[in-house]
């Protein structure tokens, strides 16, 4: 077994929503803060150390329309087009039950449960693996206490419906913060660390 740190991202509001009561596509009251510089840092910071990203399917979709895009764009944010850059050079780990076909080159499919996954990826390779914005991966690694670092982005709205991300029943854990930094909107970016 290797030393690789499993890290995860995630936006989440004031009551730990990772999207609002509509579904995965209500990001009001988190998207007006991911362009603000302290969450461009934030960015940079999450990808830096990272050799693996770790998708769910949704995500992965949704990013392949999105990110090598702004990978190409001369004129987008040097913080955007450099993890952009990352996201699509990066090995990527894509967990689906439905794809038969991986959506990106340098990307395999994973059907399996996620500790089982995640422990194979631990046991193999260097560098970081990062949960990117993944909820549905995320939970089960909570849940079997397998996460190493959090990198969260507190936005500060309340979105009064939706999915949380701390679920009730998780085991307990103890976590130190390694940074934090707030913006002029209130968001506050943290990085948390498991105590172990």
């Amino acid at each position: 077994m290797t030393g690789r740190r499993v890290t995860a991202n995630l936006s989440l509001t004031l009551d730990g929503r990772y999207h609002g009561p509509a579904g995965p596509a209500d990001m009001g009251a988190i998207v007006s803060y991911a362009t603000t510089e302290v969450a461009r840092r934030h960015l940079t910071r999450i990808w830096e150390g990272a050799t693996t990203a770790v998708l769910g399917r949704r995500n992965a979709e949704g990013f392949l329309g999105f990110w090598p895009t702004v990978a190409a764009d001369e004129n987008a944010d040097p913080r955007d087009r450099g993890y952009a850059k990352w996201l699509v050079d990066v090995e990527k780990v894509v967990f689906s039950r439905t794809l038969t076909d991986a959506p990106w080159e340098r990307t395999r499919l994973v059907n399996a449960p996620v500790p089982e996954a995640i422990a194979d990826l631990k046991a193999e390779g260097d560098g970081e693996i990062l949960v990117n914005s993944s909820a549905s991966i995320i939970k089960p690694l909570l849940e079997e206490d397998l996460l190493d670092r959090m990198y969260l982005l507190i936005c500060p709205e309340i979105a009064g419906g939706g999915p949380r991300l701390f679920d009730d029943g998780l085991p307990p854990s103890k976590w130190r913060i390694t940074h934090r930094e707030t913006g002029d909107l209130g968001e506050t970016a943290v990085v948390y660390d498991r105590i172990r």
